[in-house]
């Protein structure tokens, strides 16, 4: 599995295996193990998630070592007011049974808050309770915000990302900036799973349509956070590293970029 180096030197996993939307304890607990069996050492939470609880009960009882594995969680935006950050945070930790996460991010870039918010963030990652710390849903706009008023750059930029939405001037920037972009949603909720140009890729290398939009995004350069509760299909997800793709595909594929997306947009938030 590739790693990329975040702006402090830690190292984080290329593929990460997301939690959104899986609330149910038993297969929540389920998919997390086999994930974990798959090979998947990257798990992406949130506090509005509401399943930090699950995640971390599911890793205690797996054999594998908490120092083997990169944690994401993200403070919610009903915490970012500066007193609840930390203790939400700790909340956090107390339901993940760790003492610390290896990625803290701010979930969204409220507008009355998200400076203070930061700031808790800094005190964080001073006191090393998180090993870095980030963004997401930030635009350009945000970042450039934030570089005029703090000295501690974000690591991360967590924001929605697929061929359809490929954000060619938020990456330009974040890379410019040091910052590492992850990708949610990147198989925008299946609608471009039949698409004839990635049909033909996907025939190619003898993959999924859904692999080679994986595939896409490892070789973008960015973090790809997958999402599923079926073993086979965590299984096929993982199942990407066996090939690239060449740059005429990534020509072709660079022509699907229509700005889909199938979650909220933040590029009008103050």
């Amino acid at each position: 599995m590739p790693h990329l180096l975040l702006n402090n030197g830690v190292s984080i996993p290329q593929i990460g295996f997301g939690l959104w939307r899986n609330t149910d304890e038993q297969e929540c607990k389920n998919s997390i193990k086999w994930a974990l069996t798959t090979g998947y050492r990257h798990f992406d939470d949130a506090q509005v998630y509401d399943n930090e609880q699950h995640l971390g009960a599911a890793i205690k009882e797996s054999a594998v070592p908490r120092s083997d594995l990169f944690i994401t969680t993200k403070i919610s935006r009903a915490n970012m007011w500066g007193t609840e950050v930390i203790p939400s945070f700790r909340e956090s930790l107390k339901k993940l049974q760790m003492d610390y996460v290896d990625l803290l991010l701010l979930h969204f870039p409220v507008t009355e808050c998200r400076d203070m918010s930061w700031r808790r963030l800094e005190e964080i990652y001073k006191a090393g309770e998180a090993k870095a710390i980030g963004v997401s849903n930030y635009t350009v706009k945000h970042l450039q915000q934030m570089k005029a008023k703090f000295k501690v750059t974000p690591a991360v930029n967590q924001v929605e990302m697929s061929i359809a939405l490929q954000q060619p001037e938020l990456v330009e920037y974040c890379r410019k900036e040091g910052i590492i972009v992850e990708a949610y949603t990147p198989l925008a909720e299946g609608v471009f799973l039949k698409n004839p140009i990635i049909e033909q890729i996907a025939k190619k290398y003898d993959k999924t349509t859904a692999q080679v939009m994986l595939r896409w995004c490892i070789d973008y350069g960015v973090v790809v956070l997958t999402k599923s509760s079926n073993k086979e299909r965590i299984k096929e997800n993982f199942d990407i590293f066996d090939f690239k793709l060449d740059n005429s595909d990534m020509s072709k594929l660079r022509t699907l970029d229509s700005g889909f997306r199938t979650n909220w947009d933040p590029t009008y938030i103050a």
